[in-house]
Formats: C-alpha cells, sequence, structure tokens
C-alpha cells in the first residue's frame, strides 16, 4: 500500500474520480515498471503520458542523440534538445512533468546479449521502434520472459498496434519472420505525418495504464490499423498460431536474433531508428 500525499491526490485526483480506477488503481499504477524502447515519435507521447499518470519506474532505451529531423514527430524533445542524448531529454521532460517517476536511462542499442537482462525487471514493455529486427527482438524476449508488451508501427499517414499478453497471439503469429532488408520502407525513407505519432503513442500509453490497472479489455488478438487520411480505423481479428515458432505449442526459437538492418536512405538515420 502507498500512502499518498495531499499533493499526490490532488495531481492524480481525476484518475481516482474513475470508478474503475480509483485510489487503488492509482496505487497499481504507482507501483508499476514500464520499459519504453525508443525515445521517437511512439516513444515520445507513451513517456509523456506515462509520466503524467505517475508510473512508478519507466525505462527508456534509445542509442541515438537528437536531431532536427526527429522534432517534426518527436514532441518530448525540443530544439534545444539537438544533439543531446535521446534518454536524457526524454528524462529531463518526463521529471518535469513529474518528479515522482523514477526514469531508467538506457543509451544503447537494443540486442539479444542485453534484451533479457533490461525487460526482466518490467512489468510490460512498449515497442516504439521504426525497426524490424528489433521489433521481432522485443517480441521474442518478452514471449521468452512471459512480458506483456504493445506493438506499434506507422509510415506516412497510417498506423497499426495490438498488444500482446501469455497466451494470446504474438508478432511472429502474424509475420513469421522481417521482411527482407529494403523492402519495406521506414519513416526516414518514406516519411510520416508527425501527429500519427502521437495517435498512436497515446493508444499504446492507454494500454500499458489498462493492463496496470485491470481495466477494460487490452488489443489482444486484435491487430489496431488506422488511417489518417479518411480517419478509418479497422480492428482485424487475429489467432494465436498453434505452429508460432516462439509462441506455439512446440516453439523452434531458443534464443534471441540479431537479424539484418535494413540500411536507411538518410545519412542522419541512426541504426536504432526509433520513430
Amino acid at each position: 500500500m502507498i500512502d499518498l500525499t495531499e499533493e499526490q491526490i490532488e495531481r492524480y485526483s481525476r484518475h481516482i474520480l474513475l470508478a474503475d480506477v480509483g485510489l487503488e488503481g492509482q496505487e497499481k499504477i504507482m507501483n508499476a515498471k514500464v520499459l519504453i524502447v525508443g525515445a521517437g515519435g511512439l516513444g515520445s507521447p507513451v513517456a509523456l503520458y506515462l509520466a503524467a499518470a505517475g508510473v512508478g519506474t519507466i525505462g527508456i532505451i534509445d542509442a541515438d542523440n537528437v536531431d532536427l529531423s526527429n522534432l517534426q514527430r518527436q514532441v518530448i524533445h525540443f530544439t534545444k534538445d539537438v544533439g543531446k542524448p535521446k534518454v536524457e531529454s526524454a528524462k529531463e521532460k518526463m521529471q518535469a512533468i513529474n518528479p515522482d517517476v523514477k526514469v531508467n536511462t538506457y543509451k544503447e542499442f537494443l540486442y539479444s546479449g542485453n534484451a533479457l537482462d533490461i525487460i526482466k525487471d518490467y512489468d510490460f514493455v512498449i515497442d516504439g521502434t521504426d525497426n524490424f529486427p528489433v521489433k521481432f527482438l522485443i517480441n521474442d524476449a518478452c514471449v521468452m520472459l512471459g512480458k506483456p508488451f504493445s506493438h506499434g508501427g506507422i509510415l506516412r499517414f497510417k498506423g497499426q498496434t495490438f498488444t500482446h499478453v501469455p497466451g494470446s497471439a504474438c508478432y511472429r503469429c502474424m509475420f513469421k519472420e522481417p521482411p527482407p532488408a529494403g523492402a519495406v520502407p521506414t519513416c526516414s525513407q518514406a516519411g510520416v505525418l508527425g501527429a500519427i505519432a502521437g495517435m498512436l503513442g497515446t493508444i499504446q500509453a492507454a494500454e500499458a495504464l489498462k493492463y496496470i490497472t485491470g481495466v477494460g479489455e487490452l488489443l489482444t488478438n486484435r491487430l489496431l490499423t488506422f488511417d489518417a487520411k479518411t480517419m478509418d480505423f479497422r480492428t482485424i481479428p487475429v489467432k494465436q498460431r498453434d505452429s508460432c515458432p516462439i509462441c506455439g505449442s512446440h516453439p523452434t526459437i531458443d534464443h534471441l536474433i540479431d537479424y539484418e538492418q535494413a540500411a536507411c536512405d538518410l545519412a542522419s538515420h541512426k541504426k536504432s531508428c526509433s520513430l
């Protein structure tokens, strides 16, 4: 049990007023640990909203520094932050919003050698990457560790997301392996409407808070897609595949794989490709 101060009761009053959340739900939020992979377009709104909500410990991993081209959509970073490590820029804003929150920063790439060690300490993981190899790495590490996560992807005017919990469809149930290098463009190659990142990132933040509090129905076994040109939202049912190589009844993947990363066509676009 957490004894909330008067200041905290006021800060989180709009959560506490919700019958489905209340003091008990806010205490769950304050005890929770969430890892955000990527401090970019998706990670920015996720980090801001989870910090504002009072998530007790938030980890954020990204090896990049803030670039001028990031500012069109990565709203946690300001012009003065250009050249600063993204994780430090993000931490500064998160703690400015809510000094109660503990922020763990990892200025490094997520890869097979560190993924399990980092992810194991968190209750929920947010995939905020623009990088197929890392998306599969997050999926496989979370499945191996029995950790829930929110997948997110954006490109041009479109976005997609789903939530995995143990026993539900995972990323490999839908996509067996990454596409060949260069087959699918990244945001740096094809562009992205900046506001799309905010639309999808806030959905991912909501999924994390729903999981933590046990409120509502998660986007499990459902792929949510939208097209901002038409504002058409669709929910596509998906099923856990018994033959899935990572979460099926007879998994064949027993270790994490570092797939080849497609080369990006902008010199400023770094290896981690956070959105």
